[in-house]
């Protein structure tokens, strides 16, 4: 790994990205560089209280931004880039979430078409205690309060989409996009295909935490200051996004129905349990079922995204993922400060 450049970046709210694919890059990164960049809420910062209605304060389509792309040295079709995520800090002390006429897991659609009316649309603002760790919920018609565990991750990352393709930030596929995972935090490793010269990595729409399935269409929506290294394995595809913790590894499934997203998922994941121990596929699919876990992403995006997640300690003994990247970029070092581009 090359020696450690650390850059910062903090877009204006002009260079604010809503597509994957379709812009250039903000600036260029090299293996062993540790990026440090400002991201914006999924509403651009524009709702910031009760009275501020994403109808009203917003506009279609700009909403979920996505900071960059930036170019990574080296990333070619045909390789993966690993993302490493080394800490995400909340960049105000608030976040928000919002309930939505036609969207969300439990109101009528323009897909899921019924004569109910639609859902109001409400504001919850959440208290968010760095310190303490906790994400403060007051409900809106009663007097009831609860603490949450404050747990950072970011909801939209990938790169750009191949065949020349520009997709909206909202909509997540094969090169990343609005996963919506709360396994995408710190210390966790993000394998994507390359698709492009320079792959265009970019990355937004932070949560001060999420329940699995993103109910009702909005986790606790966050502006952050994430921090980020990089590394480019060669000449080795991947298919859908992928996932390594120190503990566990993940595939994740992107589609429409729901069922098609879990078996995305599953497919993905017996095939690389059963690569990396040399396990027979049909006793990888015996394992898994009984051994693994399938979390939710999201059910309202134009794709819904499920996870299939297996403990590494069940399975044989193996050769690392990637050939161990997962464990250089865990041990890249200690990222420096995030003064000067937070709020």
């Amino acid at each position: 790994m090359t020696s450690m450049n650390t850059i910062t970046y903090r877009p204006a709210r002009d260079e604010l990205a809503y597509t994957f694919g379709g812009r250039m890059p903000v600036a260029h990164l090299r293996a062993g560089d540790v990026l440090q960049v400002y991201t914006e809420d999924c509403f651009g910062g524009r709702v910031r209280g009760p009275g501020d209605l994403p109808s009203q304060v917003c506009q279609m389509p700009y909403l979920n931004p996505v900071s960059g792309p930036f170019f990574v040295e080296g990333a070619e079709p045909g390789d993966t880039l690993a993302v490493h995520i080394m800490s995400i800090e909340p960049a105000r002390q608030w976040g928000v979430s919002a309930t939505f006429p036609h969207f969300g897991a439990l109101t009528s659609t323009s897909h899921t078409a019924t004569l109910q009316p639609p859902l109001q649309e409400r504001v919850w603002v959440y208290r968010i205690d760095r310190k303490a760790g906790t994400v403060g919920f007051q409900a809106t018609e009663t007097d009831h309060q609860v603490d949450l565990p404050l747990a950072p991750m970011i909801g939209t990352i990938g790169v750009a989409p191949a065949a020349f393709e520009a997709r909206a930030t909202i909509v997540p596929d094969t090169h990343g996009g609005n996963l919506d995972t709360p396994l995408l935090q710190a210390g966790t490793t993000l394998y994507l295909g390359v698709n492009v010269h320079g792959a265009l990595l970019a990355l937004g729409d932070g949560h001060a935490r999420q329940g699995d399935g993103e109910a009702c269409g909005a986790g606790v929506e966050i502006a952050t200051v994430t921090t980020l290294t990089v590394e480019v394995i060669k000449r080795v595809t991947t298919q859908w996004p992928r996932l390594e913790t120190d503990t566990t590894i993940a595939s994740v499934g992107c589609a429409r129905p729901l069922e098609d997203a879990y078996r995305v998922a599953h497919t993905d994941l017996v095939a690389w349990a059963s690569d990396l121990t040399g396990m027979d596929a049909l006793d990888a699919y015996q394992l898994i079922s009984q051994a693994g876990r399938a979390p939710v992403g999201n059910v309202c995006d134009p794709n819904y995204t499920v996870l299939a997640t297996v403990d590494t300690a069940a399975l044989p003994r193996c050769a690392p993922a990637y050939g161990g990247v997962h464990d250089r970029l865990r041990r890249h070092g200690i990222h420096p400060g995030i003064e000067g581009i937070s709020r």
